[in-house]
């Protein structure tokens, strides 16, 4: 498997090889579609909560006396058959939504969702991107001379880097991120993964392992 390796105006510099167990995988969509879904639950919080009987700020006295009324038998007025009144069976805020998926298939899933983004062309390895100097507008330009109408851009580095992060961080259509990292619900959410020389490598050091 081999990639071309793109300059900062979108000239081709170098072919690079890459993993074929990376990028040549079994595109499994129901794994891939399993991926996701545990990655969402996983970042979904327990927010919601309803009140129960001791949070009803009501009179705690009886409703009225127990017999001789003809109507049911009631103790104080925040029984959830009241109007104003608790809430049964209601969410408590310590819900757990974590779900676990194992290792070895969040890796093929990863495998499967790069190797269908790489099948669509819409995996750029662009070198020089370190040089420049941090300035939207620079950026800006370049990103539209890689890709020609510029929409969820991925873009991946192998280690923090203050000036490209300083570049694109007013751009709203491309989001960072260390390649070590990456989940198969980041790569399938954007349109165009762009991998910079270094960050490839890490990356492909990182799984070689």
């Amino acid at each position: 498997m081999k990639l071309d390796v793109l300059s900062t105006s979108a000239k081709k510099l170098a072919t690079i090889s890459v993993s074929a167990k990376i990028f040549n995988a079994k595109i499994n969509p129901s794994l891939m579609n399993q991926a996701v879904r545990v990655y969402l639950s996983n970042q979904r919080l327990a927010s919601a909560r309803t009140k129960d009987r001791n949070d009803i700020n009501v009179t705690h006295a009886k409703v009225w006396r127990q017999k001789g009324t003809g109507r049911a038998r009631h103790g104080s007025r925040n029984a959830p058959v009241f109007v104003g009144g608790s809430k049964t069976h209601g969410p408590s805020g310590f819900q757990n939504f974590y779900l676990k998926l194992p290792q070895k298939m969040k890796q093929l899933s990863l495998f499967s969702a790069l190797t269908a983004k790489l099948k669509e062309g819409e995996i750029l390895v662009v070198a020089g991107l370190e040089k420049i100097k941090p300035n939207t507008k620079a950026f800006d330009k370049i990103f539209h001379v890689l890709v020609k109408q510029p929409q969820k851009l991925l873009l991946l580095i192998d280690q923090p880097q203050p000036d490209i992060k300083t570049g694109v961080n007013n751009l709203k259509y491309i989001n960072l991120h260390l390649a070590a990292s990456l989940n198969t619900y980041q790569v399938l959410n954007h349109r165009y993964l762009i991998f910079t020389k270094s960050a490839l490598k890490t990356f492909e050091a990182h799984y070689a392992a």
